[in-house]
């Protein structure tokens, strides 16, 4: 029997309707993965053509010096805290980090009466002129603490009308408005020089991971909250630069990309004015000089291509660390130093801003002195003094001592000194057998540099500032 029924046909507004719901659903898949998901994982490492690497590797571990045969501009200085990028970074080879030795003491100034610029850098260790020698004295002498006379008392009340009577006498001498304190405008810290390794791998991280993965952490944390359940660590603060966006680099997330890194590195450590960023003046001028970049736009490409493919920490593996990498989970130390991040595998870090010191200690926080008042309040986006962001943890046993500001000599001692924030964790491990805490140590030690890494040559840069 045959079917002689004709087949649907389509008709224009049914094609329409078709494709209307097709890019609805095109839409509505865009908005999930864009408000969801952790955003484009990383597949490919950084690359970069042999005879960049070579050009940058040269650029990184040449020695300059005032008035450089290799700088378009003046060359080293005026002011610098090494003559060579490999002065600071070193250790475990070419782009590791330094030692105390090297650290850098950053400062900032708050806005103050007739004075409402922010301002922040670093004090340097040397200058190419004595002229310009810079130091902790001359920041103070240049911003100095800041008295207010004390205010004088009201004037008494008008003598009453005739005729009216008035029981108010003021009192002997009249009232004073307490005085307002002394106000500092300068805060410093000293720095710890971080080591590069693995830097272009985090600089292909997606934002969105890094975002991603705070908002599940704040979820997890309020449900916790919410069935009295919560006794870990609080969710971090995603560190932003001063146009928004996500700051992955430096202690405090200051740059969202290598290439700012590096550039500020350039200028701030060695003097050496970029395409995209002038070189460090000394406190005593208030105006950059009008000095031509020292790098050319291909030296400073050859110079991030180098930083940019150095390679990535290994993590060495023996039955004692695997131990010790589960019970550092199980105590809550992956809470921030996450694994895996953006499919960066063995990174260690959430990129968040955490507080590390603890303000209910005796002293609360000596080194950083009392927050400003809010008229003199630092910029919404500037972490204040005691919060950092997660270092990654990966080569972390090539890159003693610890910290921000390399005050823990060992590892044991870097956990040891996590307050704040991290206190529950600190807390945690303490009160694990001794075992447990060695193995935990053992994991931390099998974070290590890349055995592939360039070997330090010139071994007369790598020692202390002068």
């Amino acid at each position: 029997m045959s079917d002689d029924r004709e087949p649907r046909r389509w008709t224009p507004s049914m094609k329409r309707r078709l494709v209307g719901g097709l890019a609805l659903a095109v839409v509505a898949a865009g908005i999930y993965w864009w408000v969801f998901s952790d955003g484009m994982p990383v597949w490919f490492g950084p690359s970069a053509s042999a005879a960049e690497v070579a050009a940058g590797r040269e650029l990184f571990e040449h020695e300059w010096t005032a008035n450089d045969p290799l700088a378009s501009g003046d060359g080293l200085g005026p002011v610098f805290n090494g003559r060579s990028c490999a002065f600071c970074h070193f250790q475990g080879g070419v782009g590791g980090g330094g030692e105390v030795g090297h650290n850098a003491v950053h400062f900032e100034v708050l806005p103050q009466p007739g004075r409402n610029e922010y301002l922040t850098g670093v004090i340097h260790a040397d200058s190419t002129s004595k002229a310009d020698r810079e130091s902790e004295k001359l920041l103070r002498t240049r911003f100095p603490v800041i008295t207010f006379p004390t205010p004088p008392p009201p004037p008494p009340p008008p003598p009453p009308r005739p005729g009216e009577h008035c029981d108010y006498a003021p009192p002997a001498g009249g009232y004073r408005p307490p005085p307002k304190p002394p106000f500092d405008p300068v805060r410093t810290q000293s720095v710890q020089t971080t080591a590069l390794f693995g830097i272009g791998w985090i600089d292909r991280i997606s934002p969105k991971a890094i975002v991603a993965n705070a908002q599940r952490r704040g979820t997890r944390t309020a449900l916790a909250e919410i069935i009295g359940d919560f006794s870990g660590v609080p969710v971090g603060r995603v560190p932003r630069t001063a146009d928004g966006r996500i700051g992955k680099f430096g202690w405090k997330g200051k740059f969202a990309t290598v290439e700012e890194f590096v550039a500020a590195a350039c200028a701030n450590e060695l003097g050496l004015g970029t395409p995209i960023s002038q070189q460090a003046q000394p406190l005593h001028k208030s105006s950059s000089a009008d000095v031509p970049p020292d790098l050319t736009k291909q030296q400073f490409r050859n110079l991030v291509a180098f930083v940019d493919t150095l390679p990535k920490p290994v993590e060495v593996s023996s039955p004692t660390a695997d131990r010790g990498k589960a019970v550092f989970k199980s105590v809550g130390c992956a809470a921030c130093h996450v694994p895996d991040m953006g499919g960066v595998k063995g990174v260690y870090s959430d990129f968040l801003m955490y507080t590390l010191d603890d303000p209910s200690a005796a002293g609360g926080f000596p080194d950083y002195g009392p927050e400003p008042p809010p008229e003199n309040a630092r910029p919404g986006h500037v972490p204040p003094p005691q919060e950092w962001k997660t270092p990654p943890l990966w080569g972390v046993a090539d890159s003693g001592p610890y910290l921000h500001d390399g005050s823990a000599p060992t590892l044991k001692d870097a956990i040891s000194q996590h307050r704040g924030d991290a206190k529950s964790v600190t807390t945690a491990y303490q009160k694990l057998p001794a075992d447990d805490r060695a193995a935990v140590i053992a994991f931390l030690g099998s974070l290590k540099a890349p055995p592939d890494a360039p070997p330090v040559q010139v071994r007369k840069l790598v020692g202390k500032k002068k």
